[in-house]
Formats: structure tokens, C-alpha cells, sequence
């Protein structure tokens, strides 16, 4: 993935498209938003950051966990060969789905449910991009994501959590990195903060 082209089409990308809320005149500012369920948008700069670590290409084969208001979802679509999405809340999966449809892209799949656990029917996965805090490292995730794959995900307590960058090497070894602190909301399921 080149960073010029990735940049480019992020600032191509109009946030507000994503809110549908009185939060929309404050798009363009770096911040999360709420966007309703007790979720947020991200702040664009984390999304950037985010999309950049994990280095989706043209190949891979891309598992997000919360599809939220499907503006990571986007980014991840061009620069991915198939991006498969799990949001848990129906309303918001929908209007996800309504607003990538309507920009054109056919290399999404989505699916309602719980993502803490993965979607093994497809796996295995070269990224994985998880948009919630989790409070461990969900094994089912690593399980799904491919030799050579990388993820990124929040792990942490809810106060704060740190944004990790993990890599499985070609031989299945798994390499840890801690990027940056961040907060998010909760990986509801089995690896969140209240199970």
C-alpha cells in the first residue's frame, strides 16, 4: 500500500457522509464522535494511523471487527481485496451497508453478531482491524489471522487502552508492539472489560 495514495483518498473521504446525527456539522474536526447505541466514529487521525499499521494490499483477504458507521470500512474496501465486516448492532450494520453500497464498493461482506469471536467461515484472514477495546488478546482472532497476517486492536481497561500492533510470522510465532494509547469503546463478548 503506498502511504501518498492511502493519504489521498482519506482526505478524499468526507466524514460527515458517516454521521447521521446533529454531530455531523462537527465532522471535520479530530475528535470521536458519538454516532448513537452508546458507539463513536473515530477520530480521522486514528483511523489513518490505524490503516496505515496494519498495511492492507490489494491481495489480503480483511476481517473488521465493528463495522460501526462504516468509515473505517471504506478505507479498508479500496485498499483491500475483500473486507469481511461484523457489527453487532443491527441499525448501524444497515446504514453501514446502505452508505458503501451507495459509493460503490461490491468487495464487502457483512455480518450481524458478535465479532469478539471472529467469523471462522471465512478465515483465515491477512489483517484483521478491530475497532473496540478488548481486555486480552481474543485467541479466536488470532487463530483466524493468517502466517505473515497482522492485526490491530486496543487492549486494556476501560480507562485506557493500548493500541497494539500484532504480527504472526511466516512460522505461526506471534510478535507483540505497542503503538499508541487510545480509547475505545468495549469488545462486547467474551474478551470485553465486564465478562
Amino acid at each position: 500500500m503506498e502511504h501518498e495514495k492511502l493519504i489521498e483518498y482519506f482526505n478524499s473521504l468526507d466524514r460527515s457522509y458517516f454521521i447521521d446525527n446533529e454531530m455531523k456539522t462537527f465532522a471535520d474536526l479530530d475528535t470521536p464522535l458519538p454516532i448513537g447505541h452508546g458507539q463513536t466514529i473515530s477520530q480521522p487521525s486514528l483511523v489513518l494511523e490505524m490503516t496505515r499499521l496494519l498495511e492492507p494490499e490489494k491481495g489480503c483477504k480483511v476481517l473488521e471487527i465493528g463495522t460501526g458507521s462504516g468509515y473505517q470500512t471504506a478505507l479498508l474496501a479500496k485498499f483491500s481485496g475483500n473486507v469481511f465486516t461484523i457489527e453487532r448492532i443491527e441499525e448501524l450494520a444497515k446504514e453501514a451497508k446502505k452508505r458503501l453500497d451507495a459509493l460503490g464498493y461490491t468487495n464487502i461482506y457483512y455480518k450481524i453478531g458478535d465479532g469478539s469471536e471472529g467469523w471462522l467461515e471465512n478465515a483465515p484472514y491477512d489483517r484483521i482491524m478491530v475497532t473496540a477495546a478488548a481486555g486480552s488478546v481474543p485467541t479466536d482472532l488470532l487463530d483466524q489471522l493468517a502466517n505473515g497476517g497482522r492485526m490491530i486492536i486496543p487492549i486494556g481497561p476501560e480507562s485506557l487502552q493500548e493500541l497494539q500492533l500484532i504480527i504472526k510470522d511466516n512460522n505461526g510465532e506471534i510478535h507483540i508492539q505497542s503503538m499508541v494509547m487510545v480509547k475505545f469503546v468495549e469488545m462486547k463478548g467474551k474478551y470485553g472489560w465486564s465478562e
